[in-house]
């Protein structure tokens, strides 16, 4: 189990990844408006769990095991949001900040259940895929 703290990070990479950027500590920092140091400091934690591969200066990388993690996460919160905009009819503008803080409280139970209540969609309420 992470902490919601690092289950951001990660996601923060994998949105960064998704859009064909490079991932680099700046661009983690400036995507999650925290600083440069957060940024390294938790990296490390990150490298040391082998999530990602980092070496100081240097572009970061997903391990296999971070990428499927931040998978995970990156599933689990677009679902959220379709649920939220689709069963209880939240305002398209308030889904992603209220899914943000909602995907660190749902189980995986939960979520398989509500993927399979809204037909295993395959994009979220903004187009983005679900990752499977």
């Amino acid at each position: 189990m992470f902490t919601a703290n690092k289950e951001d990070y990660l996601r923060g990479l994998y949105i960064l990844e998704e859009e064909k950027r490079e991932l680099k500590s700046i661009d983690l920092a400036h995507y999650l408006d925290v600083s440069k140091p957060s940024v390294s400091e938790m990296v490390q934690e990150l490298n040391k769990e082998g999530l990602v591969s980092y070496k100081k200066y240097s572009k970061l990388k997903f391990t296999s095991k971070g990428r499927k993690i931040a998978q995970k996460l990156t599933s689990k919160h677009r679902l959220i949001e379709l649920f939220l905009k689709n069963v209880l009819k939240i305002d398209s503008k308030n889904v992603h900040q209220e899914a943000h803080r909602l995907e660190h409280a749902f189980s995986d139970d939960s979520i398989n259940k509500i993927k399979k209540m809204l037909g295993n969609p395959k994009k979220d309420p903004h187009g983005k895929p679900i990752p499977s």
